[in-house]
């Protein structure tokens, strides 16, 4: 599901802000699992070494995740393994990974900091870092606030960033010069996109414009919505933010916005927690068991603070103005994805489901937020920049790069 979203953004031959992905000839146009890539496709991997400026990378977080239950059997909390697999073949300047703060905390069976002969036990991180490492990098782990990038959300993650040893020891600091770029360039970057410095964008401040109470209804036309669903009609930004998320983007062309069906139960005990609970943090057991609610993590919105951390799961965070959960573009909205970005697949799923499918909630909440994205990709292009050239840079405008983005 999420590659059919991917070629509906960056494989299709249209007109839009971003021009088409160079997919590679030799390889077919489908999802490709990392390890069945790199045990097909090794030799014409192994092809790119010394070709490649810089390599992203996220392994699924939910065996990391503080949020869930956290299992050292989950076969997906190796898949950090293949990224270094990935690494050694392809030879990158530079490396980006995000996860969850979890991966940096020792992770066992039973949660102890030691094993059973008393050594300590190593977090995911370590053993990347240490893998990353050995292929020749150095290495540095940072959390960051995703609130502090553009993005109306509070959202922190664990950036690894890594550059090649030779290119690290021309950097003062080493690899901390990125981290030290990216904080340099940070406020500038926001001047750039017409976002405050020096307060964090909120809820309101990013879909006050999607609300549906006031708004003219239509029924929902996305070929992938089953049954009876509605959607706003779209009226126009009213905001900096709104008006950013909107460029380059129809009012007719956002997908996506089709509103929950609640029953009048629902909707009514939304009501009561929107009118007695707090706002913008989680629910607490008591508050929970009032409302004859089972689920450990509901977030009441609060207007005029960033909203909580989008997650995977819709009914995670109620709305803050309205008795309902977020649309799949809120949530868009939320991590900072412009307008003009289309969603595609299933919009939800469940059960045993959830560890195959990758349905549009899923797609926005296990996402890194593009203005975040962005800004690291430019303190890495500085780096490369600065380490190749003996002189000291600041983060360039994104505008200066857009053209010269191409994967080989």
């Amino acid at each position: 599901m999420a590659f059919k979203t991917f070629a509906e953004n960056f494989l299709r031959e249209k007109d839009g802000p971003v021009p088409p992905f160079a997919w590679p000839t030799w390889l077919a146009k489908r999802a490709w699992p990392i390890d069945e890539l790199l045990e097909t496709h090794h030799a014409h991997i192994s092809k790119l070494a010394g070709q490649v400026d810089v390599l992203a990378g996220g392994p699924p977080c939910q065996g990391f995740s503080m949020a869930g239950r956290r299992l050292e059997s989950d076969p997906r909390n190796q898949l950090f393994e293949k990224y270094i697999e990935f690494v050694h073949a392809v030879k990158p300047k530079a490396l980006i990974l995000e996860n969850v703060p979890g991966m940096r905390i020792a992770h066992s069976p039973d949660e102890r900091a030691c094993d059973s002969g008393g050594q300590a036990v190593q977090s995911y991180y370590d053993k990347l870092k240490l893998g990353l490492e050995a292929a020749g990098y150095e290495v540095l782990g940072q959390i960051l606030d995703a609130s502090q990038y553009g993005v109306p959300q509070k959202r922190s993650r664990l950036i690894v960033l890594g550059l090649e040893k030779k290119l690290a020891r021309r950097l003062p600091g080493g690899i901390k010069r990125v981290f030290s770029l990216l904080e340099e360039g940070r406020l500038a970057h926001l001047a750039e996109m017409g976002l405050p410095a020096h307060r964090a964008i909120s809820a309101s401040d990013a879909i006050s414009d999607l609300r549906s109470d006031g708004a003219i209804r239509q029924p929902c036309i996305d070929p992938e919505s089953r049954g009876p669903f509605e959607e706003i009609r779209y009226a126009g930004p009213k905001t900096a933010y709104q008006r950013l998320m909107h460029l380059d983007c129809t009012d007719n062309a956002m997908n996506s916005m089709r509103l929950a069906r609640h029953g009048t139960e629902i909707r009514e005990r939304f009501a009561m927690i929107l009118a007695e609970c707090r706002r913008g943090v989680r629910m607490d057991s008591a508050s929970l068991a009032r409302h004859g609610l089972k689920k450990q993590r509901i977030h009441p919105m609060a207007p005029n603070e960033p909203a909580p951390t989008i997650t995977t799961l819709p009914d995670d965070v109620l709305h803050y103005a309205e008795p309902r959960i977020l649309t799949v573009r809120e949530c868009a909205r939320l991590q900072g994805f412009p307008d003009w970005f289309r969603f595609r697949g299933k919009f939800t799923t469940g059960g045993h489901l959830r560890t195959k499918e990758c349905p549009r909630y899923t797609q926005v909440g296990n996402a890194v937020p593009p203005p975040l994205g962005r800004m690291i990709g430019l303190a890495i292009v500085s780096a490369i920049r600065e380490a190749s050239t003996g002189k000291a840079q600041s983060p360039p405008s994104f505008a200066l790069i857009q053209q010269r983005i191409s994967i080989a």
